[in-house]
């Protein structure tokens, strides 16, 4: 699980930059974009620590969550704002952001871990995901992590086209995902890290950017380095 090939220190400081860089572009581009994943990174950091990780392993999820949806900057505003469901076409359009992402990452020299991490975030634990419909352990597990983050947030936020469930409805519904679009290991281990942590859920207002500074803890903020 941990055959990742780790990052001296000057490649590491340049990965964060690079991310930093690339994130506050999605702070300029859309800023509800940038506020959900800046919590699916504490959110996705907090598992993996919660989860047996290594230290710094979990910063690179972290850091790959911050830029999960990076790809959404090439997509129209029409499609990513729209209010109402998509068309088929524009679905299409919208599944395309994974791979955008990744593309810019992998461009960029972002190690692949990281860049794997985005690119899959939206496959399903059953095959039915996008865009390469992988199944099961062929998921890689930053991305099986990231998953399940990213779709607590979104279901605790408002969006356009729906109101925010509660964390109660939000975990009812990941539970009963698990198998399905979920690795059902991590939503064991979601569920038990919910259910220790009270404070869990971060406030939907955590949109500012507190300094350009290359400081990824900063970006990030909260907690997400101190454990």
């Amino acid at each position: 699980m941990w055959l990742v090939e780790e990052m001296d220190p000057a490649t590491r400081h340049d990965v964060q930059r690079i991310v930093m860089t690339l994130a506050h572009s999605i702070r300029e581009r859309d800023i509800i974009t940038y506020s959900h994943s800046r919590r699916v990174a504490t959110y996705a950091h907090r598992l993996a620590r919660h989860m047996g990780w290594p230290r710094r392993l979990a910063r690179d999820l972290a850091l790959s969550a911050l830029v999960h949806d990076l790809g959404k900057t090439w997509i129209e505003n029409d499609v990513l704002h729209k209010e109402s469901a998509l068309s088929s076409d524009e679905r299409v359009s919208m599944e395309r952001h994974p791979s955008i992402g990744a593309r810019i990452l992998d461009m960029y020299g972002v190690p692949p871990f990281m860049v794997d991490a985005v690119l899959h975030h939206h496959e399903a634990y059953n095959g039915s995901g996008y865009p390469d419909h992988l199944a099961g352990e062929d998921i890689p597990i930053g991305a099986r992590l990231l998953t399940v983050a990213d779709v607590f947030d979104a279901l605790t936020s408002v969006r356009p086209y729906k109101a925010a469930l509660t964390a109660e409805e939000a975990c009812e519904r990941i539970k009963n995902g698990a198998g399905a679009h979920f690795d059902p290991r991590v939503v064991d281990a979601f569920l038990a890290l919910l259910a220790t942590r009270p404070d869990f859920i971060l406030p939907r207002s955590l949109c500012a950017l507190p300094s350009a500074r290359p400081r990824i803890a900063e970006l990030a903020g909260h907690d997400l380095f101190e454990e």
